[in-house]
């Protein structure tokens, strides 16, 4: 298979300090929804978009934990990076620090909380890779935009304006935590002034290309779920959200190896050695009947 011209960057930093007492001995990312860490999830959509570079942003006092989890991502076939975020400065920050990483490649950013589920969501993702210019975010339709990135668009679903948490949001069009980025971004991102709340803020990067008509908007329609678990109660949905679906269908949501071997990135083998290291966990016994099956 042919490997595309991105590479990808997952946020995981932060403070999380919403979810206090959990998050103050372990990162909101590596909290479990459901049967596997919540940093599987975000990871599993830059795999399905064939995404095999991918720096994780994360605190210094996570880092070992996330490589004790991670590792380098051979066992995937996929490449891990990491980079520590002293202090959240923004999402935007994210290119300046992985500048090196990302050189002259287009960049793909996910965050870390984000979750995202659907039907043909994986040839969505490998079509917005293809003859790539420009920027491409993704939106959803929410009861609560004033938490939000919020686009404006005209009848022709072009996008108008994005306004960061709008008091009075003109409409309920969030924008998610999944954008894509020309190599154009890294200037873009050093070149930002800090808003407000002192943070280089994705929403000017994104009226940034819309400024300079290079924005494309794509709506994640009703069949696709897009879940922010920022909350307490947003990280228990999720939960209950991936065990309903996995429980009816049979199917995982966000299983790495499985992804990795339909991309022909793992060989069977290696699929093996996996099912071996998870023994007897639900998520070994489902890579054992993904073996079963092949």
């Amino acid at each position: 298979m042919k490997d595309n011209n991105f590479c990808g960057i997952v946020l995981a930093g932060g403070t999380g300090t919403r979810l206090f007492p959990t998050t103050k001995a372990i990162s909101k990312q590596l909290i479990p929804i459901f049967d596997k860490p919540l940093i599987y999830y975000p990871i599993s959509i830059l795999m399905l978009a064939g995404i095999r570079d991918i720096l994780v942003v994360c605190t210094k006092n996570d880092l070992a934990s996330f490589k004790r989890l991670l590792g380098d991502g051979s066992h995937l076939g996929v490449n891990f990076k990491y980079k520590v975020q002293d202090e959240p400065r923004g999402i935007a920050e994210s290119f300046i620090l992985g500048s090196e990483f990302i050189a002259s490649r287009n960049v793909c950013l996910i965050l870390g909380d984000n979750i995202f589920y659907g039907s043909g969501l994986s040839r969505k993702l490998k079509e917005v890779c293809n003859d790539f210019s420009g920027a491409t975010v993704f939106g959803y339709h929410v009861s609560d935009p004033e938490r939000f990135g919020v686009a404006e668009i005209d009848d022709h679903s072009k996008v108008i304006s994005i306004k960061e948490k709008p008091a009075n949001p003109s409409s309920n069009l969030a924008i998610t935590g999944l954008y894509f980025y020309d190599n154009d971004v890294v200037d873009i991102a050093r070149n930002l002034k800090p808003s407000d709340r002192n943070e280089l803020e994705i929403t000017d990067v994104n009226n940034s290309y819309l400024s300079a008509n290079n924005l494309n908007l794509e709506i994640l329609a009703r069949g696709h779920t897009w879940l922010d678990t920022g909350t307490v109660n947003s990280l228990h949905e999720a939960s209950n959200f991936v065990q309903a679906i996995q429980t009816r269908q049979g199917l995982m949501i966000a299983c790495l190896e499985e992804i990795a071997y339909k991309q022909q990135w793992i060989s069977k083998k290696e699929l093996q050695n996996k099912i071996k290291e998870y023994k007897t966990s639900s998520y070994g016994d489902y890579l054992r009947k993904i073996y079963k099956e092949l």
